[in-house]
């Protein structure tokens, strides 16, 4: 039997195997998603766009902010069709490998036909021996080698029945397998220099890469925003709880993002000692001489001015500064969002009592007021209006001489007479340029839906349940507006002063939510200890005056999800409660409405189960969604941003009256048409009537908030059930002396609640 033989590669011919798998699995995956590939131009999508001359400046940045992108495509392209080359040559030397290992023929060779005889076999072979022998000069040492084994194979009896049986006058070889590494590499004299070169990849080369690539990853959050800004933000917001917008501006130009300690992107020149404090010296209210570190640094104190240049729409230097805000302005979503989820986590720490002090709303909002603000580079305080192109301060004096036009749906719903009219001083051109802009922008219709899903009656929000608010997002353009005086308003979010100024017009609202504490505090908040204190009732009085108070200034409120489910609901709910009550009356009633009330709770638990099947199935298409979650919506009209942004959105739950935070803020990136939002929030515990306020912020354009008031009619937690009868599993329950029933948990829990009754 032939033997095995472990060998390295001599002649190269494994090698080449190895050489050409590796090469295919790279190649392949490599050419189809690298190959560059050049953009069709979509006249149609083209005439849609803004043709302002803003728009064409930042198209103009954005085509020269890759300045190599030719040089990068054409060497992309030169890399993929070398590995190509090398790939076709590789498999026609594995293929001239295995033909000629395959193809010895003897006859073939000798070009004899195989009925030939041995007189001309032998005639045949001297003749091709005079041609192609060694000596000769039309010699082939291979090609004569291989016509003496043809010659063999045919005339000596061993070497022909050799071939009969092993394709081989040699008889069978022995099986080999080889090794794709060249034999040079297990030579003694070549030992140092493997094993050190071993040593440098695995041990010097791969450590020192994951380790730079691990000390540059440390140093950023998930957003790619430095531990240390996030830390900064944290002092800060800690450190001022009701953060105004200035204030707030001041931090986000302290990030560190913008230090060149920190981030070697930033450039540091010798003009900015010229050009900075000439810019401080136009910009007012900078607050450039604060103390506080690291709100005094240089580099803060430019990012600062910078980002009241760009708000007021101030030329720069286009060599210099102009740059330096395109720089800064780029990385500023990115770090509002970080600011936004750090005012988040320290509201979720303060009621948690890990930190002393509580943010307020204003604080939050105010970080998300900034967005828009730098994307649209517009002050809050200006009119929405200065967002579509063309359209500067004259034009607005005019337009609100003669007609109050206050917002874009306003304007959007004029009648296209009244709108030309107001903008005559505009060409045909730039006019459906403006009108173009405003068509594409969005119009959200903004619905809540509340409901208590855990539980049997999903319409009654008991004390301390887990409320479940639906917000419905349905996207539209703004010109579906376009002359519809009918259109209801959208309700903007109201501003402090304007709460304050309306506080005597909802005196009734006020009245129906005083069965909050009497001070400021959430009405989650748990009630504080010794009720005699200043002010103080001891919890079963105040418990009182609350129903009272609730009972006087709302009898019938309901929740907002109870009022707008009503009419497909009412069915189940009274079954539900013919069912609460039949429980009752079933202990004394007779054996004849026994049977009548178990097919009645036979059918509601169907019911039931089918409900709950359909809440499963929504969860899990829900999650499906939240697992493929896109950042593409639509392109925001953002001329002064130097990068295309996509509209996203907050939506979150708040309390107005004592400014607090219910729910965390939940970032909107996929609302491309209608999108649904779930935001919790635990009910508070004492009973009666809250106003809540479910509030809608866009990030990427100013005049796009809304909100919606949420009524929620909170009821006396019901007391625990201590019998049922699908507990009831023998016919003869056993009895209980009086020491077992004080062993109960039921019990227990019953004379509790008696107890604090």
């Amino acid at each position: 039997m032939a033997g095995q033989k472990f060998q390295y590669d001599e002649s190269g011919g494994t090698f080449y195997y190895f050489v050409l798998s590796f090469l295919a699995l790279i190649l392949i995956p490599t050419t189809i998603y690298y190959w560059p590939r050049k953009k069709k131009e979509d006249h149609g999508k083209l005439k849609e766009e803004c043709q302002c001359a803003d728009c064409l400046k930042k198209k103009t940045i954005l085509a020269n902010a890759e300045p190599y992108r030719a040089l990068t495509s054409w060497t992309i392209k030169l890399t993929i069709v070398l590995g190509w080359a090398l790939l076709l040559f590789l498999t026609y030397r594995v293929s001239q490998f295995d033909y000629e290992m395959a193809s010895f023929d003897p006859f073939a060779i000798l070009n004899v036909p195989p009925t030939s005889s041995q007189a001309e076999i032998k005639k045949a072979y001297y003749r091709l021996s005079k041609v192609l022998h060694p000596d000769k000069e039309t010699g082939d040492e291979k090609s004569f080698m291989m016509l003496s084994k043809a010659y063999q194979a045919l005339t000596d009896d061993v070497a022909k029945e050799n071939y009969e049986k092993y394709g081989n006058p040699d008889g069978p070889g022995a099986m080999s397998f080889g090794i794709a590494l060249p034999s040079w590499i297990v030579e003694k004299e070549n030992s140092v220099w493997v094993l050190g070169l071993y040593g440098l990849v695995f041990m010097v080369a791969m450590p020192s890469a994951v380790g730079v690539w691990w000390y540059r990853s440390i140093r950023f959050s998930g957003d790619k925003v430095l531990l240390d800004t996030t830390q900064m933000y944290f002092y800060f917001i800690h450190k001022t709880p009701h953060m105004l917008l200035k204030r707030a501006l001041m931090v986000l130009a302290a990030s560190l993002e913008f230090d060149k300690r920190h981030n070697s992107q930033v450039q540091e020149r010798q003009s900015d000692n010229d050009e900075v404090p000439a810019l401080i010296r136009q910009l007012p209210n900078l607050n450039e001489k604060c103390k506080e570190h690291p709100l005094c640094r240089m580099y803060s104190i430019k990012a600062r001015a910078i980002l009241h240049a760009h708000l007021g729409r101030m030329p720069l230097n286009p060599e210099t500064l102009e740059r330096d805000r395109q720089f800064i302005v780029k990385k500023c979503p990115y770090l509002v969002q970080e600011m936004v989820s750090c005012v988040h986590q320290l509201v979720m720490m303060a009621y948690a009592r890990r930190v002393p002090r509580l943010p307020s709303i204003e604080t939050i909002e105010n970080c998300m007021k900034m967005s828009p603000m730098i994307i649209q580079g517009l002050w809050e305080f200006k009119s929405p209006l200065l967002q579509l192109p063309h359209l500067t301060e004259d034009h607005l004096y005019f337009m609100n001489k003669k007609r109050h036009v206050k917002n874009l749906q306003q304007f959007a719903q004029l009648k296209p007479e009244e709108s030309r009219q107001l903008l005559k001083n505009l060409s045909d051109f730039e006019y459906e340029n403006t009108m173009k802009v405003l068509g594409k922008m969005p119009l959200i219709d903004f619905s809540i839906r509340c409901e208590v899903i855990d539980d049997e009656n999903t319409n009654v929000v008991t004390a301390g349940a887990i409320v479940t608010v639906t917000v419905t997002l349905e996207r539209k353009d703004m010109k579906t507006l376009f002359g519809d005086t009918k259109a209801p308003e959208k309700q903007g979010i109201k501003d402090e002063a304007n709460e304050e100024a309306a506080g005597d017009e909802d005196e009734a609202a006020a009245a129906a939510a005083a069965a909050v504490p009497a001070k400021k505090a959430s009405a989650w908040a748990k009630p504080r200890k010794g009720g005699k204190g200043k002010g103080g009732k001891k919890p079963a009085q105040n418990q009182k005056n609350q129903k009272k108070a609730s009972a006087k200034a709302a009898p019938t409120s309901t929740t907002a999800a109870a009022s707008e489910d009503q009419a497909t609901n009412n069915s189940d709910a009274e079954s539900e409660g013919g069912n609460a009550e039949g429980s009752d009356v079933d202990s004394a009633a007779g054996s004849g409405s026994e049977d009548e009330e178990k097919g009645k709770n036979n059918s509601s638990l169907d019911d039931d189960d089918d409900e709950e099947w359909e809440r499963l199935q929504a969860k899990l298409n829900k999650r499906e969604r939240l697992e493929g979650k896109s950042r593409l919506s639509h392109t925001v009209h953002c001329p002064y941003f130097p990068e295309e942004k996509q509209e996203y959105w907050w939506t979150y739950i708040c309390d107005r009256k004592s400014r607090t935070l219910l729910t965390a803020p939940y970032h909107v990136t996929n609302l491309v048409e209608k999108e649904e939002i779930q935001l919790k929030f635990t009910a508070p515990r004492w009973p009666g009537v809250y106003t809540f306020t479910v509030c809608l912020r866009s990030d990427s354009y100013l005049g796009m908030d809304q909100q919606q008031e949420l009524k929620l009619d909170v009821q006396k937690a019901p007391a625990p059930p201590t019998d049922h009868p699908q507990w009831d599993l023998s016919e003869s329950e056993p009895e209980h002396n009086d020491q077992q029933e004080n062993l109960s948990d039921y019990t227990t829990d019953t004379s509790d609640e008696e107890d604090s009754d």
